[in-house]
């Protein structure tokens, strides 16, 4: 009999050995758990030709950023699918190693036309999606929408599949559909509980419903499953401090931060570990709380070596968090010019709003909170173009609403925040006391 995927799809091995690790593996990476890269190198042990396993495998390599080894597989996995590999397979690699070389706009071209032809194929479905997938990085203003789109499209195929439901309720959840997506998303992590992947997503439906308690309660009781080398785990635990954040317990916070954000003590990957660490020391401190120079210090020189160049607009975001923090104007021009530069060029598919962030987050640093206000108020319906989720881009509503606060525009920072209690009915003004001082 032949081999199969978990989705019923042809694999170009007869080693039942090779079939069942890859399957595994998939499985693993699809649910964000530990072990995935261990599983896909016994699928490599047992059938080095089977192209499948050395493209899955590369795609965790870049998840770390490691590129070269990234590459490397992916280049591999190209020249063994064109001699032994399905039409299936070919377009597969060919659409991850697309994605692994940042070629965004023709992985997205290649990501659609695959699954049209192959709409079961999990794991080339799962490119554009999610917070750090190809739509959210693409430059795109509607990636919400797209997302919860491209499921729509496609859930037929799928059914009750625990992975599935999963992404297309996070994805409702982020498209506005908020009720809708928690229940989806939850129906998928009541079917398979080992998947990080649905814990976060229902996090993410928690923190916009306001459920701030029971998310609480969601990570306390789940995440001892979870190893801290899980590639979501100092992730999760941010949530919860932006919980902690939310009832004005900076104690908390820090403490999360110390235990599993910190550049030494995360495993997070690169981009986890810059974003979480910016963010959160970002809104201890524009809240009004005391944060050590030392930890904005520490996670810099970490986030230097991890990101010296301007690239991800996401990254580049977070790294002027950095920049302006530290009060280091150097780094913050250079980066500015840089991404002035690519904008010049039309590389920078995000646009104008990521220099207009750089500059507001300047004023700010520089407790010029009018300038901040004034720089944003025009870009603010621009923002979710730089990516990532609500939950992480509302940091820079946060900014906004501060910077009016700070510079008398007590009316305008009310109507902000009057429209953010009718979305999350939860949100505790005590946060905002701490901020105006």
């Amino acid at each position: 009999m032949a081999e199969e995927d978990r989705y019923g799809l042809p694999l170009s091995t007869t080693s039942d050995a090779a079939a069942s690790a890859y399957r595994e593996g998939i499985d693993l990476m699809l649910a964000g758990w530990t072990g995935t890269a261990e599983t896909l190198e016994r699928a490599i042990a047992a059938d080095p030709d089977f192209a499948l396993p050395h493209i899955a495998r590369a795609r965790v390599h870049a998840f770390y950023q490691q590129g070269d080894l990234a590459r490397g597989k992916a280049a591999l996995a190209r020249e063994l699918v064109a001699v032994r590999g399905t039409e299936r397979e070919r377009s597969h690699v060919e659409t991850l190693a697309l994605a692994i070389e940042g070629r965004l706009p023709e992985a997205i071209a290649s990501t659609l036309r695959h699954v049209e032809n192959w709409p079961r194929d999990a794991l080339v479905l799962s490119l554009p999606l999610g917070a750090f997938g190809l739509f959210a990085f693409s430059g795109m203003a509607d990636h919400d929408r797209a997302r919860h789109e491209l499921c729509e499209r496609v859930a037929q195929h799928y059914g009750e599949d625990w992975w599935f439901l999963t992404m297309s309720g996070w994805a409702m959840t982020e498209n506005g559909d908020v009720a809708r997506g928690r229940a989806v998303t939850e129906r998928g992590f009541d079917l398979h509980r080992a998947n990080a992947h649905a814990a976060h997503a229902v996090l993410h439906a928690m923190f916009e419903d306001g459920s701030i308690e029971a998310a609480d309660r969601l990570v306390d009781d789940w995440i001892p499953s979870y190893d801290r080398a899980g590639i979501l785990h100092g992730h999760i635990r941010w949530h919860q401090a932006l919980g902690a954040l939310e009832h004005g317990d900076a104690a908390r916070a820090l403490s999360i931060y110390a235990d599993v954000l910190q550049p030494s003590a995360t495993q997070a990957p690169p981009l986890n570990l810059i974003t979480d660490a910016a963010s959160l020391l970002w809104r201890l401190s524009a809240y009004g709380h005391t944060v050590p120079k030392a930890l904005w210090l520490d996670a810099d020189a970490s986030a230097q070596k991890l990101f010296p160049k301007s690239g991800l607009s996401f990254a580049d975001i977070h790294m002027a968090l950095f920049a302006a923090a530290t009060q280091n104007r150097a780094a913050l021009a250079a980066r500015l010019a840089a991404i002035e530069q690519r904008l010049a060029e039309g590389k920078l598919p995000a646009g104008p709003v990521v220099p207009a962030i750089f500059c507001a987050l300047a004023a700010f640093a520089d407790e010029d909170y009018a300038t901040c206000a004034q720089t944003l108020a025009p870009v603010l319906g621009e923002v979710v173009r730089i990516g990532g989720s609500h939950a992480q881009r509302e940091l820079v509503e946060d900014t906004y609403i501060v910077a009016l606060m700070r510079s008398g525009e007590l009316a305008r920072a009310r109507a902000v925040l009057d429209a953010r209690l009718h979305r999350r009915p939860s949100l505790r003004d005590t946060r905002w006391q701490a901020a105006t001082g």
